[in-house]
């Protein structure tokens, strides 16, 4: 009878030595790191103009026109189709950097004149933007 018991543990013994061998030898990759979670978010990357700012030149009558308060309704083209396609913040960008630089050709007052032209396009001066 002991040679049964020494039978049947030495055939365990073996089972478990090869069903070891084959668990630990089976590949499985880790899996990926968690991704830290950020509770901040970025901030926004520095809005630039993807227009060239020499053409924003054509929106001086129409701010001329609107600051002058010339009878009957100015064209809105050709500066507001220039600046029709863009954001709100890109549009802003845009006429900011063309009355700082005074491609307009005339002294303003700039959020004055950023808030006028954007408005009578159809735009809105983003919150908290301030042409500096």
């Amino acid at each position: 009878m002991a040679s049964k018991a020494l039978a049947t543990t030495a055939l365990l013994l073996a089972l478990n030595l090869l069903f070891f061998t084959l668990v630990s030898s089976t590949s499985v990759p880790c899996p990926p790191p968690p991704k830290p979670k950020h509770h901040h978010k970025k901030p926004p990357a520095k809005a630039v103009c993807p227009k060239d700012t020499l053409k924003l030149g054509v929106c001086a009558d129409l701010l001329n026109d609107l600051l002058h308060a010339v009878v009957g309704t100015p064209p809105k083209s050709p500066c507001c189709s220039l600046i029709g396609g863009l954001a709100d913040l890109e549009a802003a960008v845009c006429l900011c950097t063309a009355i700082k630089a005074n491609v307009l050709g005339i002294k303003l007052n700039v959020p004055v004149s950023l808030s006028l032209l954007l408005n009578y396009c159809g735009k809105k001066v983003p919150t908290g933007y301030q042409c500096a």
